[in-house]
């Protein structure tokens, strides 16, 4: 981006305004407006000959192109919506339409595409508020949202000073800002692949890149907490040595991402910073990265989005097996929803499992969790989950809806905040509407046990297991390990039984067996805990979250609940270190 220096600034989780910082003025020409035949050729000669991974079903990419009062990178623009055409065409693995019509974002429109492809947008590129929460709730449900460059400032309005315009963009798309050095179009560094085994960088073999382009620092509400970041700026072999102190280009942190993946509620985000000239979409090594981040927004290509911060050797091990560890809200009810997200960021977990009764979402929301929020009440609560950098990837929704209408109600709710998974208690009779739903609104059903007085129809594993027959894998089990140890099922044979019919779990060690046992912490008890997660490896399940449930000393569990941690840490190094 020529002659503007951007970063945005935030106040909490939301925004305020995007502040001109001088970072020098830069010199050169502008873009040039239309590539030559030589440009396409080269474009042609270094597109890869085929997609990494086969796509699952007919994908369609949405390539957008419109600018609002900036004209610059239209060049690039092109580039990339001819080598994405192209990647389509010559692998097979999607199709794309490639329009600067806002009109695509009405909801019916977007609803025909896996992923949208923001290239180099700028501005307010899609003004009206209908829409704007089409592409939110598009995301948020399971597709995918790609941005490159000037993605970084989209929905933001051009004028002087540039002024925040949608402050949800920033943090669905992972950053705000677009500072830059001063008179470096063409700025030399060396690209470091910040997760060298990250199948989304096989591109570069494992080694460090050297790079041109005009380079872009970034600011809030950028943090290695919400994404995962794949490449940066090798400070130690790049020279920044006409820096100097105060330089708004400077990070205090020396962290200079250029390109991440991540989720937002189910959605699959990518962003890069590397697109401001045409020559990336000549780069044989850029094609394949570019082409594998589509496959990945798509929903073709699977990749870890484990925010960067808390990769540690045991959530390395965790994403090998495919396990994610999270707080139940239940074993936080005596606090409000937004204090449970606090308490669960203060674990180092980035996990929780919300609760539709018996606790209140906030002191400024004194109500329930539920459907019945208003579409404001729900942003805040997306801020205050993406403040703490934590996901809510399970739900327990006490009460099923009894008509598809209020069930509907239920299932958009789920897709507005991005729930993977349903815990409830449905009846017998609503599950053949459930199935439908769940397959239409891509959220499981996961049938929750208590005991025989509360879940007559559902308490043994048996009973879970013949409802599921005849329904699709999206109705399973959500089995509470407490309820089967009070009622004497053994866990090791009940998970056998359900087998990939599990599709969450909710964990508990009791301290004995029997309707006496209360909560320890996990591995202390009888729960037989390490051989439950042991078999639960050997028959390859992967829950859409492990969550921790401990119904005990409600105020005081804390140095409980580390326990459990630190003995799932342990637990899943052990397992990876025998495979």
């Amino acid at each position: 981006m020529n002659r503007r220096h951007l970063l945005i600034t935030s106040s909490s989780a939301v925004l305020a305004a995007v502040t001109m910082l001088p970072c020098g003025l830069a010199s050169g020409a502008e873009d040039s407006l239309v590539p030559d035949a030589a440009q396409w050729a080269r474009i042609e000669k270094a597109l890869p000959a085929q997609a990494t991974a086969k796509p699952l079903k007919a994908r369609r990419l949405l390539i957008f192109n419109r600018n609002i009062e900036y004209n610059g990178h239209r060049a690039s623009i092109l580039a990339a919506s001819e080598a994405f055409k192209q990647f389509g065409k010559r692998t097979g693995a999607f199709e794309v339409t490639i329009s600067e019509d806002p009109a695509l974002f009405d909801k019916e429109s977007l609803a025909k595409f896996d992923a949208v492809f923001l290239n180099n947008s700028i501005g307010s590129c899609v003004a009206e508020p209908e829409r704007r929460k089409n592409l939110l709730e598009f995301v948020t449900a399971g597709a995918g949202l790609m941005g490159v460059h000037g993605t970084s400032v989209a929905f933001t309005k051009w004028q002087w000073p540039p002024l925040e315009d949608w402050p949800e963009f920033g943090h669905m798309i992972g950053a705000r800002g677009a500072n830059h050095r001063g008179g470096y179009i063409q700025e030399p560094i060396v690209m470091a692949l910040d997760d060298a085994t990250h199948p989304l960088l096989n591109a570069f073999v494992g080694k460090a890149y050297p790079w041109t382009d005009e380079i872009f620092r970034f600011h809030a509400p950028y943090s290695r907490k919400t994404v995962r970041v794949l490449l940066t700026i090798d400070t130690g072999k790049t020279d920044l040595s006409t820096y100097k102190p105060g330089d708004s280009c400077l990070r205090a942190d020396n962290d200079y991402a250029l390109a991440w993946v991540r989720n937002y509620g189910k959605g699959r985000v990518f962003y890069s910073a590397l697109a401001h000239s045409p020559h990336v979409f000549e780069d044989a090594k850029m094609l394949r990265f570019y082409l594998d981040a589509v496959q990945f927004v798509l929903g073709d290509l699977p990749a870890d989005t484990t925010p960067s911060a808390f990769l540690t050797p045991a959530v390395r091990a965790q994403e090998k097996l495919g396990w994610r560890l999270g707080i139940e809200a239940y074993t936080f009810h005596k606090y409000t929803f937004f204090e449970a997200i606090e308490k669960t960021a203060e674990l180092g977990l980035p996990y929780i499992g919300g609760l539709s009764f018996m606790q209140r979402v906030s002191n400024d929301i004194p109500k329930n969790f539920d459907q019945n929020l208003s579409d404001d009440e729900l942003f805040q609560i997306r801020m205050k989950l993406e403040s703490a950098a934590v996901r809510m990837p399970v739900y327990y929704a006490q009460n099923i809806p009894s008509d598809e209408g209020a069930c509907r109600k239920l299932f958009e709710f789920g897709n507005k905040m991005g729930i993977e998974t349903f815990i409830c208690e449905p009846k017998a009779e609503q599950l053949d509407l459930l199935d439908k739903l769940a397959n239409e609104y891509g959220i499981n059903i996961g049938i929750h046990n208590h005991g025989p007085d509360i879940s007559p129809h559902a308490w043994r594993p048996e009973m879970v297991l013949a409802l599921c027959e005849g329904r699709s894998k999206r109705i399973g089990a959500a089995p509470d390990l407490g309820y089967w140890l009070r009622q004497g099922i053994d866990p090791i044979e009940a998970i056998r039984l359900l087998n990939n019919r599990v599709l969450t779990v909710q964990m508990h060690d009791l301290h004995e067996p029997g309707k006496n046992g209360h909560d320890v912490p996990w591995g202390t008890g009888n729960g037989k805990a390490r051989e439950f997660f042991q078999e639960l490896h050997r028959l390859g399940i992967k829950p859409t979250m492990i969550g921790i449930e401990y119904a005990r000393e409600w105020l005081e569990s804390m140095p409980k609940l580390a326990q459990c941690i630190e003995f799932f840490n342990a637990t899943t190094l052990e397992l990876t270190a025998k495979h």
